[in-house]
């Protein structure tokens, strides 16, 4: 995971944006072996609850496409207020297309 607040900067400065209904995905390329995530969750979202929910949906969606990451990568997911309503396949098609379309996701664009 993200943690450094230089990581996170880094991502501001340098990372290519790209955007969903549901969610927004800042993407850059690193020399590392792994492929790193941020996930944000905002006041916007609702309380800690439904943020702490979000935050477990998102991961639970990572952890099942990671054996498909490319690695050298740092992503930041970015969680827009409809992702609370969203059921686990939108949430799940979101993901896997931001993804794909910034190279961290192998296989073709969906």
């Amino acid at each position: 995971m993200l943690t450094s607040p230089r990581d996170f900067a880094a991502l501001q400065r340098e990372g290519t944006t790209r955007s969903h209904a549901l969610l927004t995905a800042r993407i850059r390329r690193t020399d590392l072996e792994t492929t790193r995530f941020g996930l944000s969750t905002g006041h916007r979202l609702g309380g800690a609850v439904v943020r702490n929910r979000v935050r477990r949906r998102l991961r639970e969606v990572l952890r099942v496409m990671a054996p498909s990451f490319q690695p050298g990568w740092d992503v930041l997911i970015i969680a827009r207020p409809a992702i609370v309503g969203a059921d686990r396949d939108a949430l799940d098609g979101a993901v896997r297309r931001l993804l794909r379309r910034g190279g961290v996701l192998e296989g073709p664009e969906s």
